[in-house]
């Protein structure tokens, strides 16, 4: 009786547990999305910051808005032009034209502004090891590696890390041994980022 009481307890708990850990996860994620934006956003345009009481989240709000005007500027001829001009400083300047490049082509790769017919298939690659397989997205596909020994028909993948996708590594991987899977980008983040708990590979 006494074991049976124990075992309903500690199941209990374990339920408990994994009930309130995504939730306590999310409220973290959360709360360190609006720190985040309080110390972006200019003291002139926080309302929390001169507001005898605190907007939970306000933050998050006017930086969409800001960001969702900033698109809407940027979709006129006066906007492009302006963007172009910025990228042109940018590309003048040593360091920060090598960060902006790189960044710039990530974000039109996975934005979906490559129309390149192979950009963001997912994949599964052979990695770390023989045996192990990761899921990957394909960034390019060059008709020809020539990178010293290397020669071939290879693909870079990009292989993102668990739980956070933002860092992984990139991997240059023979066509041939990569598996192309009927998922996409959206469905394959997903799977990474939950550690395989949602979705299904196929």
């Amino acid at each position: 009786m006494k074991n049976s009481i124990f075992l309903r307890l500690r199941n209990y708990f374990a339920t408990g547990v994994i009930t309130t850990i995504p939730i306590f996860i999310t409220i973290y994620v959360v709360l360190w999305i609006i720190d985040v934006f309080s110390r972006l956003l200019p003291d002139l345009i926080n309302p929390n910051k001169y507001l005898p009481f605190k907007i939970p989240g306000i933050e998050i709000l006017i930086a969409c808005i800001l960001l969702t005007i900033l698109g809407m500027i940027s979709a006129t001829l006066f906007g492009r032009r302006l963007l172009r001009f910025s990228e042109t400083i940018l590309e003048k300047i040593p360091v920060l034209r090598t960060i902006y490049s790189s960044v710039n082509q990530l974000t039109q790769s996975f934005g979906g502004k490559d129309n390149n017919s192979l950009n963001k298939k997912v994949v599964l690659v052979e990695f770390p090891s023989k045996g192990s397989w990761a899921v990957g997205f394909t960034t390019s596909e060059p008709k020809n590696y020539n990178l010293g020994r290397l020669q071939g028909n290879f693909a870079s993948v990009f292989v993102p890390t668990t739980p956070n996708p933002t860092g992984g590594y990139l991997l240059i991987v023979e066509k041939t041994s990569l598996i192309y899977l009927n998922m996409n980008f959206e469905e394959a983040s997903k799977f990474v980022i939950s550690a395989g708990s949602v979705g299904n590979i196929s």
